[in-house]
This record gives structure tokens, sequence and C-alpha cells, in this order.
């Protein structure tokens, strides 16, 4: 199969809903749109229905509709707009401030709140149920950076447990997470979102782990280029027994970081790629490498110049084989039962 061989898209539609003033846009700027925390503030209020169209691994194209949160919008999708907005979804994201006053689960609120949050969240799931009954649901708990660290698992376990008991018939398949703009944690929850979608995941996984074996690398990590979300990864015995269960999170956050101030040194707000990045101790040798068109790979191994080259070269040798992968991996239900027919005549 020649790599360049094209394949029709796959299209997945991803509702951006919540409160006005939630986050939403601040969110979707910083993973889709290389934003960095600090720059998100001067984001205006969402009008309607902002869409967006977001390729991630080339042939998985995301149709992220952007749902503005104030009241008049709200009652517009939950009734006159209703069939368009919630057929043929993906998935829902919800996202809640931690800070609302108008998210309480007591049966009584105390004064000055109430649970209006939870009773739109309940309307919106109820019109998704009638639409795209299949769709998966994530409800994220946005700005957990303003409540003291200490409180936070405590705080997140209530919301969450209150989340649930409105989730109607998507009471088994929704995801709740923490979130903030300042930390890691936006990217744990968008990466768990985006891995949901993807279609036959198993394949790259595979693929990767021939690499990481290959290379003997303690870890092989495979981050998506423009976003950098974690796409999967491979580890040793060693590798699978790092105890920073939170590290992928982070290096997607810190490369981000990287590559936005590579934006201070280049004319065009496209090109804020680099090849390669390596890190050479007495300890280990550290590789991030541009992989395929949509895909970085990051590889820890041991140290050693030769033990570098090597894995050098043996990147570049899989990168016709991966970019195969995708195409293969990223094919619609049609093309893949075409495939399987003509490899079987």
């Amino acid at each position: 199969m020649e790599t360049s061989q094209k394949v029709k898209q796959e299209k997945k539609k991803v509702l951006l809903m919540g409160k006005s003033g939630a986050g939403k846009s601040s969110m979707r700027s910083i993973i889709f749109s290389n934003h960095v925390a600090k720059d998100v503030r001067r984001l205006g209020a969402t009008i309607d229905v902002d869409k967006k169209r977001v390729k991630f691994l080339g042939n998985l194209l995301l149709d992220i509709w952007d749902c503005g949160g104030q009241d008049a919008f709200t009652e517009s999708y939950l009734t006159t707009q209703k069939s368009y907005v919630f057929s043929d979804v993906g998935v829902l994201i919800y996202v809640f401030d931690v800070e609302s006053t108008d998210f309480s689960s007591a049966e009584q609120p105390p004064v000055g709140h109430s649970d209006r949050d939870l009773q739109t969240f309940g309307a919106i799931l109820s019109a998704l149920a009638d639409y795209s009954p299949g769709a998966r649901i994530f409800a994220l708990v946005h700005k957990m950076d303003l409540v003291a660290g200490t409180y936070r698992p405590a705080v997140m376990q209530d919301k969450a447990v209150a989340i649930r008991a409105r989730s109607g018939i998507f009471y088994t398949n929704i995801g709740t997470y923490a979130t903030s703009i300042w930390d890691e944690s936006l990217y744990r929850a968008w990466g768990s979102i985006v891995n949901s979608l993807m279609p036959d995941l198993d394949i790259i996984e595979l693929g990767l782990k021939d690499l990481q074996a290959i290379i003997e690398a303690e870890e092989v990590v495979l981050f998506e280029q423009n976003t950098f979300l974690t796409v999967t990864r491979a580890g040793s015995e060693v590798g699978d027994e790092n105890p920073n269960t939170d590290r992928y999170e982070r290096l997607s956050n810190i490369i981000k970081t990287f590559k936005a101030s590579l934006s201070s040194y280049t004319e065009s707000n496209s090109s804020h790629q680099f090849d390669s990045f390596i890190i050479k101790t007495r300890m280990f040798n550290l590789i991030i490498n541009r992989l395929t068109h949509n895909t970085y790979v990051l590889a820890v191994f041991p140290p050693g110049e030769a033990e570098l080259q090597c894995a050098k070269v043996n990147i570049l040798q899989a990168k016709d084989e991966f970019a195969r992968i995708e195409i293969v991996a990223g094919g619609t239900n049609e093309e893949k039962k075409g495939k399987g027919e003509a490899e079987h005549s």
C-alpha cells in the first residue's frame, strides 16, 4: 500500500456546552489553537454556536460546536434548534464552573444557591438521548485552581456524584474530570475525550510496541502533532512501574508551552513545529522526534551515543510504517471492509 493513499475522513461531531463564563472557549483555544493560559483572558463570550473543524491524526475530523451558554441560547438549543444541535453527536463535553452558586445538589439549597446548572445539564442530556443515544458524555468541573489543594478531591467527589445522579441513560457512559487551564489536568481530560473517538487505536499501539522493543526503550509515547495530546504509549516492565501517572499530561503541557515560545522567533503562526529534541544524560537518553505528518514520538532509552544514533535510525525507518498504520487505523468502516475483502480475495 502506498503511504500517500487517501481515505475518506472520519467525521465526529463534538458538542461543547455549559454555562456562560464556565471556560469552554478558553480550554478549546488552549488545546486546538495553541493559545497559552495567560492569553485566553482576552476571549469574549461565545455567541450562539461557534463551529470549528479540527484534524486529528489526519483522517479523524472533529466538528467542534462551541455552544454559547447564555440562557437565551440554551433555551433555543432545547426548543427550536433541538434536532439541529443534538443530532449525530459523537461526544458531549459539558463544562461546570466549580464556583457557580447554581450548582447545588442539596434538597434545600442554601440561600443564594440553586441547582439550576444541574437542571440544565439534565435537560440537555434528555435532548441528547432523543437524538444521539449512543453519544459519549464527559463532564468537566472547571477552574479547580480556585479550590484549595487539600479540598479538591472532596469537592470533585461531591460534584461527580451529583452529575451522575442527573445523567439518566448515560449514567454508565459518562466520564468526570477536574480541570484547570493552569495545569496539565486539561490535557488529561481532552486526551481521554479524543482517544474515545479514535477508531482502531489497538493497531497503532501494536506498531508502537514493536518500535519500543527494537530500540530497547523504557517507554515510547505517541503525541498528536498540533495539540500534543497523548495518543498512546508502550513501555517495558521498568517503564510500566513509573510512579508519575500524570507524566503524559505534564509533557503535553510543557511541550505546548515550548512550541508557543517558538513563535517569538518565527514569522508564521503555522510554523511552530520542530523536527527533534534530544536530552542526553549519564542515566538516560530522551528524544522527541517527528514521526509522521500528524505525530511526534517520545522515547526514553539507555544512555550512550551509539544507543542514541541507533534509536534515531530506527525511528527514521519506522516513519513509513506508521504513516501506513495511520491510514489503516483511520479509514472508515466501509473502507476497512473493502481492504479486508481485498486481502482475502
